[in-house]
């Protein structure tokens, strides 16, 4: 399933671009601004995650797939949820025990298409397919997992019932997903960074005017650990637990289809 091409995005002031990012994080027209953000971003996605998060972005990737626990099911086929440059994918591939295939999902197919050459077609498929309607049989997949994008998703709720509709009994859901840290000092530092420094340097290397203003934003109005969980308790998933990571920069959520 491929998508058709994203229309250009038209010139607008860094305050109107600002203003529309605001509005999308906030669930205006979320949908199509994050689908052409994130192909406007694509070429230069990869780079900015290593440098804007200090490459501790890696790290926490390697443990969002150890919580898949995908050993117990080595040959299954998995889901990379809004899969962007399929670095989640590729990373699973490359297990040593691994012997299944993963499927890349995301509707920004030019991340896709950057994402091409990281592992094998074989074992690795990109498709180009919305988180809210996705083109696979239900009960068709041994677990999935999103890194960074769930909050990407215009309904979230209706985006955790899909994910568990296509997932198989006894199949894990995994969501690696920024946080804001509990503790005050690491907070008032994570804010600085995030709202300051972290728009001005994705701004620069990006060239997008807007799409680094979008991401703390997004963060600021998704919802808590705790009510994450409860999100995912009411799509139908059981045994729902969490952990912060770095602090509480980062959260990893796990849900099991019973």
């Amino acid at each position: 399933m491929v998508l058709a091409p994203v229309t250009p995005p038209r010139e607008d002031s860094s305050d109107d671009a600002n203003a529309v990012a605001a509005g999308a994080a906030r669930g205006e027209g979320k949908r199509a601004y994050v689908q052409q953000m994130f192909s406007d971003i694509a070429p230069r996605y990869d780079l900015l995650n290593h440098v804007l998060s200090l490459n501790i972005d890696r790290a926490w990737r390697r443990r969002a797939l150890r919580a898949l626990a995908w050993n117990a099911r080595p040959n299954g086929t998995y889901l990379d949820l809004c899969a962007g440059t399929l670095d989640v994918g590729a990373t699973l591939t490359r297990e040593r025990a691994f012997g299944g295939f993963v499927v890349g999902a995301d509707f920004a197919v030019p991340m896709l298409q950057h994402g091409a050459g990281k592992a094998p077609t074989a074992v690795l498929a990109p498709v180009g397919a919305d988180a809210l309607a996705l083109p696979f049989a239900s009960g068709s997949m041994d677990g999935a997992i999103v890194a960074f994008g769930i909050r990407n998703v215009a309904d979230l709720d209706a985006g955790l019932r899909e994910v568990r509709r296509v997932l198989k009994s006894g199949a894990r859901f995994v969501i690696l997903e920024f946080s804001t840290p509990p503790i005050g000092l690491v907070r008032a530092g994570y804010h600085a960074y995030f709202h300051h420094v972290l728009p001005f340097i994705g701004r620069i290397v990006s060239g997008h005017r807007s799409a680094y203003t979008y991401l703390p934003m997004s963060v600021s109005h998704f919802p808590t650990e705790e009510r994450l969980a409860e999100h995912l308790r009411s799509a139908g998933f059981a045994q729902v637990t969490w952990e912060r990571l770095t602090l509480g920069v980062a959260a990893i959520h796990v849900g099991v289809v019973a």
